[in-house]
């Protein structure tokens, strides 16, 4: 068994889709690579996502270190930005392979 921040795993491979598995984390992250976004940037990115699900998908990569939320507080309106850590950033090779992949799927079978 595998622990990580409270929560046991069978085995690597379920820890890892633990983290990054779902519909949305996995998109959340690829949209991150690159730059910091704001929410609605997000959310315009991922349009047929809800915004009960972005917030929870948010806040959960963010309890497993994965995106950093930074808040903006100086001038009205708030201002909320997110990004990978550097523990996120260590997906980027996976994230970008699974992209590279769908890639090649609508190239070869579509």
């Amino acid at each position: 068994m595998l622990n990580f921040r409270g929560k046991e795993y069978p085995c690597c491979a379920s820890l890892t889709m633990g983290i990054i598995g779902g519909k949305w984390k996995t998109v959340i992250l690829y949209h991150l690579i690159e730059k910091k976004l704001r929410y609605n940037e997000l959310r315009k990115e991922m349009p047929t996502v809800t915004e009960r699900t972005l917030s929870l998908q948010l806040k959960t990569l963010e309890e497993d270190g994965i995106v950093k939320r930074k808040v903006y507080t100086s001038k009205p309106p708030l201002k909320v930005e997110y990004s990978l850590t550097d523990f996120g950033k260590t997906l980027i090779p996976l994230i970008q392979s699974i992209a590279d992949w769908g890639d090649s799927v609508v190239e070869k079978y579509s």
